[in-house]
């Protein structure tokens, strides 16, 4: 680490570069870079959801926000506790599939992973199982996966992702886990097989890695897991290989589906085999705290209305080891982000007059676990969720290469597009369309969270372009294939602070003008996000701030 660097043991609450800011601050590498050493300091250990590191990380983030002068609305002080059950499977379970090659006991991990069950210690299905292509009923786009297949009291097969001919976002939102298995359910299916299908990117190895960690899901008042399906007594993920060993004997092949899979013409049809799945879970109960921390409005008018600026502070902690190091630092997946939530914060602290609406800067927790941290705090909201105009999230800074390019996912969906170009053109950046949509980013981060609950958001992610003589979108997928979600995520790798002063900078821009423009942003007519998580209803803005919502 620098020299200045903040400790563990002593944070530092100066909270980066103190700069006298006009309206348009220059957000500052330095403190950029000041925040990432520590966030990303193997002493944090990887900031693993409900351990000691990310505790560390949740205090200096509070100290910044108290450096700066903003109001604590968690609901112990800055800090709102998510409650969570941590599921792990063990042995005991298992996967037994039984069709015309004979019966045949998958292998874990080479063949397939079984998902922990967060409601049950153990749980057991045997039926029948019916490929259902991708698992997608979506009426305004006349498909329907299961039209000619009938999946009640069967194990439904489950291809990744969803269809390649729906607009990015929308294929996104349907390629969810959470979207598929209830449709699954509402087709009275009893278990789910997943099945992976070649535009899937994420290496099986690391995928295992982290399915030996287990999953969480956040508890409601009742202590119970909330948003789970006891319907499903059997979820398993199978390789490429446990895929080949489902559909041997089957009236197509497993190259067969996966090719019709890639010309958005997945097939459907009842397989000659049975399944059993059984799946034996430890539970362990934990909390760990997102961080919120509110700058009042300056117009007695909008300043109940409320735009959130989200990035998460967790990344994987500690795990397996690769090439001899085992600390999931998760220096810009997502040190990066919250670095400049805390600089965003400065900046708008630093203002000689606030902004008309309240600004509220929201670290949240377990994101890498399903976006949990945010799902709660929007299920949960300390402050109502119906002030809350907009949503725009800081994952992952454009610190790879000099920043010529952006992607504003989601931008489309609502006024907020107009708004990042009006910014992007201030600023000389190009925006440009999701470059990978088969990786359904759009979805896997926490403006999706904010969506869900009829949000207008927008998640500036790095684009593919950059000075002549870099190969951006090469360097890009490289830096996936070998230091994504792995310990070499760290603060050993190559970063330019600059380029990511440039990302927060532009992010901010947007959040300015949204918290001073008299109109609030809004959904655009006949948007698909718009009419499925539409809402209505704009209670005051609660002064406590300790108040929860119910």
């Amino acid at each position: 680490m620098g020299e200045g660097v903040a400790t563990p043991d002593r944070p530092n609450t100066e909270c980066g570069t103190r700069a006298d800011s006009a309206a348009l601050p220059e957000l500052s590498p330095a403190a950029l870079e000041t925040h990432i050493r520590f966030l990303a300091d193997d002493s944090l250990q990887g900031r693993g959801t409900g351990t000691h590191g990310y505790d560390l990380a949740a205090r200096y983030v509070a100290a910044c926000f108290t450096d700066l002068g903003l109001v604590p609305v968690g609901a112990k002080g800055y800090m709102q506790p998510v409650p969570l059950r941590r599921a792990r499977t063990v042995v005991g379970s298992n996967v037994v599939i039984d069709g015309p090659m004979g019966r045949r006991q998958l292998l874990p991990d080479r063949d397939y992973v079984p998902l922990p069950d967060l409601l049950r210690r153990e749980v057991e299905v045997a039926a029948p199982l019916v490929l259902v292509g991708f698992g997608v009923t979506a009426p305004d786009r006349a498909y329907d996966d299961y039209r000619t297949v009938d999946a009640r009291g069967k194990i439904v097969v489950l291809l990744t992702g969803a269809p390649p001919s729906f607009p990015p976002t929308e294929r996104a939102h349907f390629a969810t886990s959470r979207v598929k298995f209830e449709n699954a359910v509402r087709h009275g299916a009893v278990g789910v097989v997943t099945v992976r299908t070649r535009d899937q990117t994420f290496p099986w190895d690391r995928f295992v890695r982290q399915a030996r960690a287990g999953t969480m899901g956040w508890l409601d008042r009742r202590g119970e897991p909330g948003e789970v399906f006891p319907q499903l007594r059997g979820v398993a993920r199978l390789s490429d290989a446990g895929g080949e060993a489902l559909f041997e004997g089957s009236p197509q092949s497993h190259a067969d589906i996966l090719a019709a899979a890639e010309k958005g013409m997945p097939p459907a049809f009842d397989l000659p085999v049975r399944a059993m799945i059984r799946t034996v879970t430890v539970h362990e109960r934990l909390e760990s705290p997102n961080v919120a921390g509110l700058l009042r409005g300056s117009d007695p008018r909008l300043r109940d209305e409320v735009v959130v600026f989200t990035a998460h502070l967790d990344h994987l902690g500690v795990g397996e080891p690769v090439n001899g190091d085992s600390i999931y630092n998760g220096a810009l997946d997502n040190a990066s982000g919250a670095a400049a939530l805390m600089e965003v914060a400065r900046a708008f602290a630093r203002l000689t007059k606030p902004p008309r609406r309240s600004v509220l800067f929201l670290a949240v927790t377990a994101e890498e676990k399903g976006l949990l941290g945010s799902d709660y705090f929007a299920g949960h909201p300390t402050v109502p969720i119906e002030r809350i105009v907009a949503n725009l999230n800081l994952d992952g800074l454009a610190i790879l290469y000099p920043l010529r390019q952006l992607v504003p996912m989601g931008a489309e969906h609502s006024t907020l597009g107009a708004t990042v170009e009006r910014a992007a053109n201030r600023m000389g950046i190009e925006l440009a369309p999701d470059p990978f949509p088969e990786e359904v980013f759009f979805v896997r981060s926490d403006q999706y969270s904010f969506v869900r609950r009829g949000v207008p958001s927008l998640f500036l992610f790095m684009g593919t372009r950059s000075d002549p003589g870099i190969d951006a979108a090469t360097r890009f997928r490289e830096w996936g294939r070998t230091r994504y979600h792995t310990p070499q995520d760290d603060l050993g790798q190559p970063m330019d602070f600059e380029a990511g002063a440039r990302h927060a900078q532009l992010t901010f821009l947007v959040g300015l003008e949204v918290a001073n423009t008299e109109k609030k942003p809004a959904w655009k007519s006949g948007d698909f996000f718009g009419r499925t998580f539409g809402r209505r209803g704009a209670p005051e803005l609660q002064d406590s701030a300790a108040g929860t919502a119910p």
